[in-house]
């Protein structure tokens, strides 16, 4: 008899998790638990989350409750009466009632090689601090913040060029694959689930929108880690005109003066910093398409001397 199992998740990162175990013949998922629909993009139009578009694609029942502990999702989840719950970048804290409810409890597919960048961003967190490598744990939930056993770990290197968004979309499909490996060995008992080591413990906490206004007191180097840990979200800018320049693209150049200073740069926008400059390769101004910092200098004649 294939396992019931009841999936948590909501962004893309989710996606390939839900279908790997959707194209698995052992297992029966007879749910799906995900966000409420939120208003996105300029007309601020009610969207669901990716997961739930996927999950009505594979005609599985889908919930979305404002907060799991909510007595209809409880009943639901009771109702489902799930021997496994597969969570993967849910977005909401499960308790005890919840991790207790399956006999085989609930497995997580976290964005990190654990105890490295426990919590909410940890896939911002390894580039903005100039991790080397990346990767995947799949590992059994327990009440605190990503603290639970280890069944399985994989890691990637970082490339040089990588973004929150194009390291995401990597670690989600590593994510899957390890996910769809580990768990026959866990529900068999052949793979015993790891206490993660008290050494190297890191947190990764929940980024505000704020954290994308770069600060040209810090070095270049800091600035360009930033750009590309921070797109998609919240996106890296700077003050220009009245309006945030978003920076979608960036790079590292000597450069000397007051932190702050707006210089031009092999024909790019660039900006001084504690040390070095941040060259502004692509950029966003407000209310306008993404352009190449040579394309925004046509209609920013005075970037260098306002």
């Amino acid at each position: 008899m294939p396992i019931r199992i009841v999936f948590m998740g909501s962004p893309e990162f989710a996606m390939p998790s839900l279908q790997a175990l959707a194209d698995r013949g052992q297992a029966n998922l007879v749910g799906v638990v995900t966000q409420p629909d939120r208003p996105a993009g300029r007309g601020r139009q009610l969207t669901p989350p990716p997961v739930k578009t996927l999950a009505q694609q594979l005609n599985i029942p889908v919930i979305q409750p404002e907060r799991l502990r909510e007595k209809a999702a409880m009943q639901q989840l009771h109702a489902w009466a799930p021997e496994l719950i597969v969570v993967a970048a849910y977005g909401q804290i499960l308790r005890p009632a919840v991790l207790d409810l399956p006999v085989h409890g609930c497995v997580n597919v976290h964005a990190s090689l654990l105890p490295r960048w426990r919590g909410a961003s940890p896939i911002v967190a390894a580039i903005l601090h100039g991790d080397a490598e990346a990767g995947v744990t799949i590992m059994r939930m327990d009440p605190g913040m990503d603290t639970g056993p280890m069944l399985s770990k994989r890691s990637i290197p970082i490339q040089p060029d990588d973004t929150a968004a194009s390291l995401g979309d990597k670690l989600s499909l590593l994510g899957a694959e390890l996910l769809v490996e580990t768990l026959p060995g866990y529900l068999d008992g052949s793979l015993q689930a790891q206490p993660q080591p008290e050494e190297g413990v890191t947190l990764a906490p929940l980024l505000e929108k704020s954290a994308g206004v770069l600060d040209f007191n810090e070095t270049a180097e800091q600035l360009e880690r930033k750009v590309r840990a921070y797109n998609p979200w919240p996106v890296a800018s700077l003050p220009w005109k009245g309006g945030p320049l978003r920076v979608l693209r960036s790079r590292v150049a000597a450069g000397s003066g007051a932190a702050g200073r707006r210089v031009i740069l092999d024909g790019l926008p660039a900006v001084v910093t504690s040390q070095g400059a941040l060259v502004l390769e692509q950029v966003q101004p407000s209310g306008k398409k993404p352009m190449s910092g040579r394309d925004f200098l046509q209609g920013a004649r005075d970037w260098a001397s306002a």
